[in-house]
């Protein structure tokens, strides 16, 4: 709403129309905003947010943040070796999953050399997006994967299992390494 009461005000204040990055500047800081009253309104808007706002996004972060902390701890507790997001971008690379496993294990029958840990739900509209965005891109560098959604998923979104994206809602108990099964 503060989006489009901020086009109008100043499509009534200026004769040609806002571009979309002089809104989205002001939208992430008001002050630009030339009339106060409005800057505050826009920033109250923006604080109280309560689905896309600056509060929203640092609990997803927080909350993304700890189920990364888990999986390491859980790969740690497996003696997997492995590599993480920052190991990984220091080596010079763009695009990485959570962990890189040094050595490959087998889940369910399936070969894993990474994993990914999602803090939420996997629907069909942001797993799609995180299959095109994300996932091919790591199985076209790191070979075939899992990825974790911690809160679950929709069942028929495992359907790539052959081709080498696998699905799960926790950590597989179900390991197979090269030298034994861990439980």
């Amino acid at each position: 709403m503060a989006r489009i009461i901020l086009e109008r005000f100043l499509q009534e204040h200026d004769e040609t129309p806002p571009s979309k990055s002089v809104i989205n500047s002001m939208l992430r800081d008001p002050s630009q905003i030339p009339d106060g009253v409005l800057a505050n309104q826009v920033y109250q808007c923006i604080v109280n947010d309560c689905c896309y706002g600056p509060l929203v996004d640092c609990i997803k972060h927080a909350i993304g943040h700890e189920h990364e902390v888990l999986l390491r701890d859980l790969l740690l507790e497996k003696n997997l070796s492995f590599l993480d997001e920052d190991q990984l971008r220091a080596k010079g690379y763009d695009k990485t999953p959570d962990f890189i496993l040094q050595v490959p294990v087998a889940v369910e029958g399936h070969i894993i050399h990474w994993i990914e840990s999602k803090a939420s739900f996997g629907d069909e509209c942001s797993h799609h997006a995180y299959l095109h965005d994300q996932f091919w891109s790591y199985w076209n560098r790191f070979g075939p994967g899992l990825v974790i959604y911690w809160y679950g998923f929709i069942q028929e979104l495992d359907c790539n299992r052959e081709r080498g994206i696998l699905l799960a809602a926790c950590f597989p108990t179900d390991i197979i390494t090269l030298c034994h099964s861990t439980a």
